[in-house]
């Protein structure tokens, strides 16, 4: 079975996602590129119940070259999204505070520093059809500079050199996303200015951030 190990990490991604409340159904897609070819998932496939041999296995071109199912309709995106970024790995979902996000505003601002590891405030890809070369475009634009981006009227997405870092830029998304919404419900969210930010990336860099360290 063609990129084997990578379908199998997609299976465990999806059923991450399901677990974590992030994906409902068939309401998401993700894949996972390596070199010349990306690992897909099906079109109508329940995410949460996928194994790796439900995985499809397509080229550059969009191609299928491997695999029994049809890929995801949103392959025009990924694609894109892969010729645009350096991105390993691609998840998005219908995440349920994202979504509502998108369904309302036009971007996350940066009320968390942890934000900054998606690059900042998120912005809000513009509506377009599913599927379609101009949603692709969208959000390929929203992505610029981030990890991360929100699709109006439809969910979230986000990129990582890996799957397991695209499924957690996801999650971190979606926590972003609850965080300002009930920010809003409180009153005036503030946002974190310039200098602040230049401080906690400085702290990161200095101190490690997010990672262990032995005594």
């Amino acid at each position: 079975m063609l990129l084997e190990r990578e379908r199998e990490e997609l299976a465990a991604a999806g059923r991450r996602l399901a677990a974590g409340g992030l994906v409902i159904g068939t309401a998401g897609n993700l894949s996972v590129r390596a070199g010349d070819h990306v690992a897909v998932t099906p079109t109508g496939g329940v995410i949460s119940e996928l194994t790796a041999a439900m995985m499809t296995v397509i080229d550059l071109d969009g191609e299928v070259v491997d695999g029994e199912l049809a890929p995801t309709s949103e392959v025009p995106m990924h694609l894109a999204i892969y010729r645009a970024t350096g991105a390993g790995a691609i998840a998005h979902t219908h995440a349920l505070a994202s979504t509502a996000i998108a369904c309302t505003l036009p971007e996350i601002p940066l009320v968390h520093y942890a934000m900054l590891s998606l690059g900042g405030e998120l912005r809000v890809a513009p509506y377009a059809t599913y599927g379609t070369d101009e949603l692709a475009a969208n959000v390929v634009a929203a992505l610029a500079g981030r990890q991360a981006a929100l699709m109006q009227n439809h969910g979230s997405i986000a990129i990582g050199a890996t799957v397991a870092k695209s499924v957690e830029n996801l999650e971190l998304t979606e926590w972003s996303a609850e965080l300002y919404a009930r920010c809003l419900a409180v009153g005036a969210p503030r946002v974190l200015g310039q200098a602040e930010q230049e401080a906690v990336i400085m702290q990161a860099l200095t101190g490690g951030y997010g990672t262990t360290k032995k005594l």
